[in-house]
């Protein structure tokens, strides 16, 4: 994994929502640079720190999603990723700007503070937008390795977590975190196996594991670079075990802190193509 510290004003933004892991129960201390560990907080406190991690008050992004089948063959597609916070809510709206059989295409997704999210897909071949319900939230973002789950944050308290040990991605030590969503939480996973990143608490390596426990999916930081004082994945992928297809992030051109309109993350401002 390529890790880059440096600040910069032409290159910005935290990736697609995607994949904040959450985890609790024991813990352990973080020390990136020796590896040592000392047991001073809890799993939950550390599962807050993670849910919680500095992203900016808001961000827009141009990035790429590669989709890579077994074969090898790539499809690339363009689009511009808008969030804002709204106290310890997140709204975001994703908008496809090429090729021409996705444009106009956008997501958009917007916290409740009673849990849960609300998200709607609009269509611009049917002018209309739907809303993605429960039951479809297993179902592939146009048609990549994430599901509609895997867009949105699962709040701390739907799962019970634990920190099993930990392990090493490339020279950066991580806890090793499980994740298991609760009985009463809607998910298509039995289990999240995660490598968090200590003292950024970025996940940089995620498995996921069906209802039956098989690992049917990995997602992987690629590339982690610090823009504006804030750790960003510039890069990532997902990759479905089974079907042996990946999808690829890659941010092309990001920034922090712009004051975004209010009125961008709007169900009138997503079907305004």
């Amino acid at each position: 994994m390529i890790i880059n510290n440096f600040n910069s004003k032409n290159k910005l933004m935290v990736l697609i929502s995607i994949i904040f892991i959450c985890i609790s129960s024991t813990a352990f201390s973080a020390d990136t640079s020796s590896g040592s560990s000392n047991i001073l907080m809890s799993g939950e406190e550390l599962a807050r720190k993670v849910y919680d991690r500095e992203n900016g008050d808001d961000s827009t992004a141009h990035m790429i999603m590669k989709l890579v089948n077994k074969r090898g063959h790539e499809r690339i597609r363009d689009f511009t990723s808008y969030a804002k916070d709204h106290g310890p809510l997140i709204k975001q709206l994703i908008r496809f700007t090429s090729p021409a059989d996705i444009e106009g295409t956008g997501f958009l997704s917007i916290e409740k503070s009673e849990g849960g999210t609300n998200q709607f897909l609009y269509l611009p071949a049917l002018r209309r937008t739907r809303r993605i319900v429960s039951s479809q939230k297993s179902h592939r973002f146009v048609n990549s390795d994430f599901t509609y789950e895997d867009m949105e944050r699962m709040p701390v308290e739907d799962s019970e977590h634990k920190i099993t040990g930990e392990n090493k991605i490339g020279d950066i030590n991580c806890y090793v975190l499980e994740s298991r969503p609760k009985e009463k939480t809607d998910s298509q996973y039995s289990l999240l196996k995660s490598f968090i990143a200590k003292n950024i608490y970025i996940a940089l390596s995620t498995e996921y594991y069906d209802k039956k426990g098989r690992l049917i999916k990995k997602y992987r930081t690629i590339k982690l670079e610090k823009i504006q004082n804030i750790w960003t994945e510039t890069e990532v992928f997902m990759e479905n075990l089974k079907k042996k297809h990946k999808t690829i992030l890659k941010i092309n051109n990001i920034v922090y802190d712009t004051d975004l309109d209010d009125n961008i993350f709007s169900r009138q401002n997503l079907a305004n193509w």
